[in-house]
């Protein structure tokens, strides 16, 4: 039996039948992420360093790379506690460069030591990281996202020049809407996925920070 045409560009039938974003079918790995965490909602103030982190980690490399890179990032950064990892130097850099279960890039590992300290910077002035990083939340209403799914908007663009104005680095636009999309500040799942209602659900009875 031929599969029916899915009613909206970009999407494909998972292995259950159901529509879902395309690119969320190359691997049992992305499957699991873009079901359960990409557009949802995040307000852990970890959790989302982590989430940019990593983002940062994937220039010029695949998000697949990261998603099983992850663990070893993990055990890497302290779980990603952003004050833990303020206080590494150079033994744990040296370390990190030696680590195979992580992207060894020197420059991306000096700038997450220097983020985590931003990160700290942003927890005092605001109260969380969550509450400075939701204020960026665009106001799409309930608009479908455009297709082609763009690499950057005037959000991401804003968000990047004002953590880059605070010191942050590795969150250029791209990086930056990634982690948008990741932290469900914007829900780009398609119209059609099986997971798009879900996505919106939460954020409608998500407490904004």
């Amino acid at each position: 039996m031929t599969a029916p045409e899915p009613p909206w560009p970009g999407l494909a039938a998972g292995p259950d039948g159901r529509l879902r974003c395309q690119w969320a079918l190359g691997s049992a790995d992305y499957l699991e992420y873009h079901d359960a965490e990409w557009g949802f909602p995040v307000a852990d103030d970890v959790t989302l360093f982590e989430k940019l982190c990593l983002e940062g980690f994937q220039a010029g490399l695949s998000w697949l790379t990261i998603l099983r890179k992850r663990p070893g990032f993990r055990e890497a950064f302290s779980q990603f506690d952003f004050h833990a990892v303020a206080n590494f130097g150079d033994g744990e850099i040296e370390a990190m460069l030696g680590n195979a279960g992580i992207v060894r890039h020197r420059g991306k590992i000096v700038s997450t030591i220097n983020n985590a300290r931003r990160a700290i910077e942003v927890q005092a002035e605001f109260g969380s990281l969550a509450s400075y990083l939701w204020r960026w939340e665009p106001d799409r209403g309930d608009d479908p996202p455009p297709i082609p799914l763009p690499p950057t908007s005037a959000a991401s663009t804003a968000l990047s020049k004002d953590l880059k104005r605070r010191g942050w680095s590795f969150v250029g636009p791209t990086t930056v809407y990634a982690f948008m999309q990741a932290m469900g500040l914007v829900d780009d799942h398609l119209p059609g996925c099986c997971r798009r209602p879900a996505a919106e659900q939460a954020r409608a009875i998500f407490t904004r920070p």
